[in-house]
């Protein structure tokens, strides 16, 4: 993968830049920003359903299945973790992300989609949120 960089722009927007491509962020009015670009976690939200219906568009032309289009919807919410049922841990808070992903393909199989809903917990960028992630500075590498 290559390398992401970060800059500030103006007030709390960003400039993200990576290989041949320019994205922005911001904040919300209601945070000081002027709401020129999606705020980082909608950011990391599109990168998640952006991987999902990749991963899934790649099985199924792999697999040779009539999917025809994805649609995913996720909402992240924060919770303090002692509030939160299914949370054992030291963690001060939890996130939960709210996801529904819609398959089209008239001709796709019951099988086929069950298969897909499968698949889809299995995209990279879900990998990375769910399993322990380590941040590590150059000098310490």
């Amino acid at each position: 993968m290559a390398p992401v960089t970060v800059t500030t722009g103006e007030g709390y927007q960003t400039i993200a830049q990576t290989r041949t491509h320019t994205w922005h962020a911001d904040e919300t009015t209601e945070n000081g920003g002027k709401d020129s670009a999606p705020d980082p976690m909608e950011l990391l939200m599109g990168a998640l359903g952006s991987c999902i219906v990749i991963t899934l568009h790649l099985y199924a032309n792999r697999k040779g299945w009539p999917l025809e289009k994805v649609a995913v919807e996720l909402d992240i919410h924060k919770f303090n973790a002692a509030e939160y049922a299914a949370y054992q841990g030291d963690a001060q808070f939890v996130h939960e992300i709210k996801e529904q992903v819609t398959l089209f393909g008239d001709q796709l199989t019951e099988d086929q989609r069950a298969r897909l809903m499968d698949v889809s917990t299995k995209c990279p960028v879900r990998r990375v949120l769910s399993t322990p992630t380590f941040f590590v500075h150059p000098e310490q590498a």
